[in-house]
């Protein structure tokens, strides 16, 4: 069993879900997890949230149900130099931030281009998590970036909607072995995330906890039970 969630959607994502981060929490509490982190999608995602929104995240209460909570965001990477969707001012404000490509924001480049844009958004100190970095549409160098990775404090994420059934990205298990390989080679920790839309996915890592575990990736790398070592490496 894995303690915390960090990369989830409430309401403010649209996408469908109505959940509030109430409802995260809630069930967040009923799953066993002690640290749940919302990190909703930037302001470049239609109907996403707002500078308001992430601005209102700071006064939000920082424990419900029991569950320990960490507000971020989902930045839109908009570009190869490393463009994201909310300014400093308001990224200063946060715990901590993913970033990731999605289509109608960034459109898929050559490898050498999205390893680029990858290397730029690493070097903002606000970016602590790559998300879905899997994604077989955007090609990497995973090489690179684990190096980029290691030497800014960046976690690599496996994203269990990547690599569920239900996931819509494709065949990422060949990605996600190449991640994993490289960062264990520089021992880059990495993060099971449930990318869960709503409340219906929260904590649940069934594909990611076994893809990590089947690869022999070094528990000690993976931070999800490791609270106050993940929290010191979020907010370093």
């Amino acid at each position: 069993m894995y303690l915390s969630d960090m990369h989830t959607h409430s309401i403010a994502s649209g996408h469908g879900t109505s959940c509030t981060i109430s409802d995260m929490a809630k069930k967040a509490s009923q799953k066993g997890l002690k640290l749940l982190g919302i990190t909703d999608h930037g302001p470049a995602t239609l109907a996403a949230g707002t500078t308001s929104y992430f601005r209102s995240l700071t006064f939000s209460p920082k424990k419900r149900f029991g569950v320990e909570l960490q507000y971020g965001i989902e930045l839109n990477i908009l570009d190869t130099s490393g463009t994201v969707d909310l300014d400093d001012e308001l990224l200063c404000r946060l715990d901590y931030a993913i970033a990731s490509m999605h289509a109608q924001n960034y459109r898929p480049g050559t490898r050498e281009e999205n390893t680029e844009a990858f290397i730029n958004v690493m070097k903002n100190p606000h970016v602590k998590i790559l998300g879905h970095c899997d994604n077989p549409q955007y090609p990497v160098d995973y090489n690179a970036m684990a190096l980029c990775a290691r030497e800014n404090g960046v976690l690599f994420e496996i994203n269990e909607a990547s690599l569920a059934p239900y996931g819509y990205r494709g065949d990422t298990r060949e990605n996600n072995r190449e991640i994993l390989r490289c960062c264990a080679k520089y021992e880059v920790p990495v993060l099971l995330s449930s990318d869960s839309h709503g409340a219906e996915h929260i904590g649940d890592f069934t594909y990611a906890a076994a893809f990590v575990h089947e690869a022999m990736f070094p528990e000690a790398l993976i931070y999800n039970n490791q609270i106050p070592k993940l929290k010191a490496f979020l907010h370093f």
